[in-house]
């Protein structure tokens, strides 16, 4: 397997895990979703039970199981899983697809995003043009920068051993993709072009760029050890 197949759909997600399962078959790398999420919320919708979801405006479905607090505020296309809670002041900007008994946490931003089941926002995040894998976890604060300061269309790199990924997207915005079971500490930021493989750890206040292979621990200053090191 050559290290460009690291970042493949294949070998970061378990698609049992998400509505978006359907597209991503179709795809070999995940951030080839992205332009896609909005016309995808928007085809599921209208096949979803209306004994399970209710309809609320325009192209936004919400589980009849899941709780949404009144001041948190929802833009369509739209779709909030069974057993999910959106919480205090959470802004839902539009083509966000949010799996089952996820977190969308207080002052929490979405936007242009696919949260697999069991996700985790829960606290001051920002995710924007993202995916993020079953039970991934961003700590309070953490966020993705989706687009590069020189506006430039984002490339994902790789590094050291992995140097020889080097990927073009096409997209001028991207934030992150996260693998299952990928956990984000407080205050970290996730560059443009993030890319990180599954079972993985970030320390708390990392500054994320390019990939991470998975079953990594990233340290303070950048430092990248497998876990069996740690």
């Amino acid at each position: 397997m050559g290290n460009n197949d690291l970042v493949k759909i294949e070998n970061m997600y378990d698609l049992s895990h998400t509505m978006a399962a359907e597209l991503l078959k179709g795809l070999t790398y995940p951030w080839e979703a992205l332009p896609h999420i909005g016309s995808l919320i928007k085809k599921l919708g209208e096949t979803l039970a209306s004994e399970e979801y209710v309809k609320r405006g325009e192209d936004i479905w919400i589980h009849k199981d899941a709780k949404v607090f009144d001041s948190a505020y929802i833009n369509g296309p739209c779709i909030i899983g069974k057993g999910t809670e959106v919480r205090q002041c959470a802004f839902i900007r539009g083509n966000a697809l949010v799996g089952e008994n996820c977190v969308v946490g207080n002052s929490t931003e979405l936007k242009n995003v696919i949260l697999f089941d069991n996700v985790q926002v829960p606290h001051y995040n920002y995710v924007g043009d993202s995916i993020l894998g079953y039970k991934s976890h961003m700590g309070a604060g953490s966020i993705t920068s989706n687009v590069k300061s020189d506006k430039t269309l984002v490339v994902v790199k790789g590094y050291n051993e992995y140097a020889d990924i080097r990927l073009e997207t096409g997209l001028k915005k991207f934030g992150a993709m996260l693998g299952d079971f990928v956990e984000v500490g407080c205050n970290s930021v996730l560059n443009p072009g993030s890319v990180i493989g599954s079972h993985s750890n970030i320390y708390p206040l990392s500054p994320i760029r390019g990939f991470v292979p998975s079953n990594s621990i990233v340290k303070t200053g950048n430092i990248i050890v497998p876990k069996t090191e740690e």
